[in-house]
């Protein structure tokens, strides 16, 4: 079991705050992602609950033990980093097997280890390999494995997707995802910035702004019920439309939110109108962007393909009483 239990946690640089008052109860076994812009201290709460970094103020507590002034190595965590941190000179192998060495376990059970690890994560066949013959991926996993081997109570991952080519983060999503499911009692924490990785792979996600705790729900709650303009404005790819000044008046609200797919074209008497100003098909679906002299263009998001053309005029509303109102602090209307 891995519970993690964090209370009025602050950290400070100097008279610099970088996380201002963090309370977040996670659960063992929950994967839980971080997620918000740069700089708004995702990577610093995880280098807290690592103890990379010390806590200025408030209690971290794992297992119902407080580990505030507790080293790393004792912590029962392992993490894996967006450098993948490998030594070269290792094989896979030897990479894998070097925290069980340093613990001076007997060969045999390191190897049992390392093996078990290795089929896990589709690494039998390169294990006498030094990572300079892996692929990015090849090596992220190697990383990964070298926690695994340690049988931790807690994994953290900061960021481990980002020097990855688009196909090669779309495998490595399900392979931790599968990897999360055949470690049901570990508890995960995985830091980013891309929201489509928190949204596909998180059990709930936390939204992080200039050092404080925006939201914490599952994917589809931030997704359906955003509490705040910030919130709305991070979570959804291509994300949430707004409409403000008289755009918005007409809905008694400061700032209207329409996801793409939930807007429809209507026929000259939709509540906003502009002009197209590009299309993309992709096949399944595709994407308008139209013009309403704001300084970003809407999105429609429409099934199959789209005939508009640049220049057309396009009418347009939410469908289905779907659509989010924001008063001028940014908080939700209800409607």
């Amino acid at each position: 079991m891995a519970d993690l239990k964090i209370r009025n946690l602050y950290k400070n640089y100097g008279a610099v705050e970088i996380l201002k008052d963090i309370n977040l109860d996670i659960k063992s076994g929950e994967f839980v992602v971080f997620v918000g812009p740069s700089g708004c201290g995702k990577s610093t709460l995880l280098r807290c609950i690592s103890g990379l970094e010390s806590i200025t103020k408030g209690t971290l507590e794992i297992d119902g033990r407080m580990v505030n002034d507790v080293a790393p190595s004792k912590r029962g965590i392992a993490m894996v980093f967006q450098s993948y941190a490998l030594y070269p000179h290792m094989t896979v192998f030897d990479n894998m097997a070097y925290s069980l060495k340093l613990q001076k376990l007997p060969k045999e059970k390191i190897k049992q280890m390392v093996d078990a690890a290795a089929d896990k994560l589709q690494l039998t066949d390169y294990l006498d390999r030094l990572p300079k013959a892996l692929s990015g991926g090849q090596r992220q996993r190697v990383a990964i494995g070298r926690a695994i081997v340690r049988d931790p109570k807690v994994f953290l991952f900061d960021e481990p997707l980002s020097n990855l080519d688009a196909a090669l983060r779309v495998q490595m999503r399900m392979e931790i995802a599968t990897l999360n499911d055949s470690l049901p009692d570990t508890t995960m924490i995985y830091v980013t910035h891309d929201q489509v990785e928190a949204m596909t792979m998180a059990d709930r996600i936390v939204v992080l702004r200039d050092g404080i705790v925006q939201q914490v729900g599952t994917p589809m709650e931030l997704y359906e019920n955003p509490k705040s303009l910030f919130v709305a404005q991070f979570i959804g790819s291509p994300k949430m439309n707004f409409m403000s000044g008289p755009d918005a008046e007409k809905f008694k609200a400061t700032t209207v939110g329409v996801r793409p797919e939930h807007l429809q074209v209507a026929n000259g008497d939709g509540a906003w109108s502009g002009k197209v100003i590009y299309s993309e098909n992709l096949g399944s679906d595709s994407y308008v962007y139209v013009n309403m002299g704001a300084d970003e263009p809407v999105i429609i998001r429409q099934e199959g393909k789209s005939d508009y053309r640049t220049g057309d005029s396009i009418s347009f509303s939410p469908r289905d009483n779907l659509y989010h109102l924001f008063d001028d602090k940014g908080l939700p209307i209800a409607h």
